[in-house]
């Protein structure tokens, strides 16, 4: 057996300097993740009758209907156009989402750790 191979408390070689890279990886994603929720973006529908405000971390901050649009329709085509104008919202919020973490899978292929 080679010398000092498969000794009881010996540590692996550069074991350290993964463990720092990763808690360096885990810094940068909470750093991102805070970014991310502070951007907002707007899914408008019915011409603009409805306005729907998501951050990048899928929290909806205001939902904006102008008072005309609610004269001339009925309950059904509301809850459509705020159905449709939801999913919207946050189909665009994931975007942001994915836009912004893309360094983490260039990040984790460097680690060796490429899923």
């Amino acid at each position: 057996m080679a010398k000092g191979y498969g000794r009881m408390g010996a540590a692996p070689r550069a074991g350290g300097s993964m463990k720092a890279q990763v808690q360096a990886l885990q810094k940068q994603m909470e750093e991102q993740q805070a970014k991310i929720a502070q951007i907002e973006t707007t899914a408008t529908v019915g011409g603009g009758a409805i306005k729907i405000t998501m951050t990048g971390d899928q929290v909806c901050k205001s939902v904006e209907i102008d008072p005309e649009f609610i004269k001339d329709t009925d309950a059904e085509m509301l809850q459509d156009m705020l159905l449709s104008g939801i999913n919207m919202a946050i189909e665009q919020s994931k975007k942001i989402a994915d836009d912004n973490m893309g360094f983490l899978g260039n990040t984790l292929s460097s680690l060796g750790l490429g899923f």
